[in-house]
Order: structure tokens, then C-alpha cells, then sequence
């Protein structure tokens, strides 16, 4: 089978498979994570997430240092690391939330290099529709992200989190966020390992999809029922939405009973889904 490749989404890192790796592993399939571009090891921290004393006023204000990040250049990061680790051949890619456009641009670029897209409660735009516009509709209203994020995205080229306040308030509005069902100590260890800033550029980017492109392409989404930050109703949108630009190529749909991060809640159950596929 093709070699699955991990990619998280926004905050996170390479690191947030920790858990899941050694079961699909186990089970006989090679699996790699990779970072994102602007996250983990691609990721620059802005000054007031580690300068002294905190600012406030410094978190709404100050201009991302991955604002120049596009969804271009994402895509492009990915499409290398895919060429490197499939030397040349078709791997599987698991995008996670918003690394959803940026899988979505790569098949749709390459999709001689994705043998299964496979979208984990994450952002599938549709042709020519941003993941940002998703956002602002009906189905992403109640979601619990939104009220989290810090100084006004277009000005400081960011969608921001504050991992540094001291807020007990605030910081109990990013667990039910993110780690909903996630255990309260693994969840505090992963709240220290996020970074503040996705670059808003990945979000905004919009990318437009033919049938000999992405259409081609098999594709899964994994639809977390308790997610808080991509809401059921949003997933089931996504998917409705391909299958009627793309009926020839249907919408595999698996549904898990978990928070936004089975990764961490149901490491074992996430890896037997993904395992088998591709």
C-alpha cells in the first residue's frame, strides 16, 4: 500500500501523531508526519509570545512573522515532501482541519503524487471557494474557535491564539476548542507545544478544481462527531458539496465519535480508519 503521510493543521506540529504512528505502523503501513508551513519546525514565533513583561496589546497588534506564508507556499512545501518520501510514486495524505486547502491545492496540482485524499474533520473548500468563507456561514456559527482568535486576522496576517495568558477563562475556551475529550493533562501538554499564529494566507487562498485534478482523486473524510471547531453540520458540507461537483467520484465518509482531536483522544480507533486506506 502507498506510504500514508500525517499533516496537521493550524497551531500544531508534525508532533500531534505522536500517538496515532506506532499503531498504523504496527498494523504494517509506513506512515510520516510532516510540519506545515509557518508551524513547527517552519514556525517563527512572534516577539510578544516569548518576550517579557506580556503585552496585551502587543498579541492584537503586532504583524505576524508568517504573514508572508501563502497557500502556494504550503502547497509547494507539501509537494516536496510527498516527492521525497514516495520517491516519485502516489502516497496517501491525511490533511487535519485547515492543512484540508492545502491538500486540496496539492491533488489538485499533482494528483499523480495523492493515491487518497483523506480529510480529518478539516476544511475540503469547493472550486474556487476560500476555507475563510466557510467561516462566516450558518453551519460554522457556533463554533468555538472563532471567539478565540486575537487582533483583526487581515492586519497582523495571522489567525492568533494567546497560549501565554494567564486567563483561566480563555484557557478553558481553548481546551473545549481543540481537546474536547482529549485527557486534561495530555491536553495541557499539548497546549504547550502550539504555536500563536496560522498564517491567515492559508486561508484565504482559493483553488480551482477539474475533474482530471483533484475530481481524480479517491477521497475519505473522517467526520468527528463533537468537534467544536469545525462544526458536523460544516463537515457534512464539504462533502455534500464535492460529491455534486464530482458524482463519478464519490465521498467515502467514515464517522468517529470524537473532538476535534481524535489524534490525541482515540489514537487507536483513528489508526484502524486510516490504516486500510489507500
Amino acid at each position: 500500500m502507498s506510504t500514508l503521510v500525517l499533516v496537521h493543521g493550524f497551531w500544531h506540529g508534525a508532533w500531534c501523531w505522536n500517538e496515532v504512528v506506532p499503531h498504523v505502523v504496527a498494523g504494517g503501513r509506513l506512515t510520516v508526519a510532516v510540519d506545515m508551513a509557518g508551524h513547527g519546525l517552519y514556525a517563527r514565533r512572534p516577539r510578544w509570545s516569548t518576550e517579557q513583561p506580556y503585552s496585551p496589546e502587543a498579541v492584537g497588534t503586532e504583524v505576524s512573522p508568517v504573514a508572508d506564508v501563502t497557500l502556494d507556499d504550503a502547497a509547494e512545501l507539501l509537494t516536496s515532501q510527498i516527492k521525497r518520501i514516495g520517491g516519485g510514486e502516489p502516497v496517501t495524505v491525511v490533511a487535519h482541519s485547515a492543512a484540508g486547502p492545502v491538500l486540496t491545492r496539492t491533488a489538485q496540482r499533482t494528483p499523480e503524487l495523492v493515491a487518497h485524499a483523506v480529510y480529518l474533520t478539516a476544511y475540503m473548500p469547493a472550486s474556487g471557494v476560500s476555507a475563510a468563507a466557510y467561516t462566516r456561514l450558518p453551519e460554522a456559527a457556533d463554533d468555538r474557535v472563532a471567539p478565540l482568535l486575537q487582533g483583526d486576522p487581515a492586519a497582523i496576517g495571522a489567525l492568533r491564539l494567546d497560549f501565554a495568558t494567564d486567563d483561566a477563562v480563555y484557557r478553558q475556551g481553548l481546551r473545549e476548542a481543540f481537546y474536547g475529550d482529549v485527557d486534561p493533562v495530555l491536553a495541557d501538554a499539548a497546549t504547550g507545544l502550539l504555536t500563536p499564529d496560522g498564517p491567515i494566507g492559508v486561508m484565504l487562498g482559493a483553488t480551482t478544481l477539474t475533474r482530471d485534478g483533484w475530481g481524480s482523486v479517491p477521497r475519505t473524510y473522517i467526520v468527528c462527531t463533537r468537534d467544536m471547531a469545525i462544526r458536523p453540520g460544516l463537515q457534512a458540507k464539504f462533502v455534500a458539496e464535492a460529491d455534486a461537483a464530482f458524482p463519478d467520484n464519490p465521498t467515502s465518509v467514515v464517522t468517529l465519535d470524537a473532538s476535534h482531536s481524535p489524534f490525541l483522544s482515540k489514537p487507536g480507533e483513528l489508526a484502524g480508519i486510516l490504516t486500510p486506506l489507500g
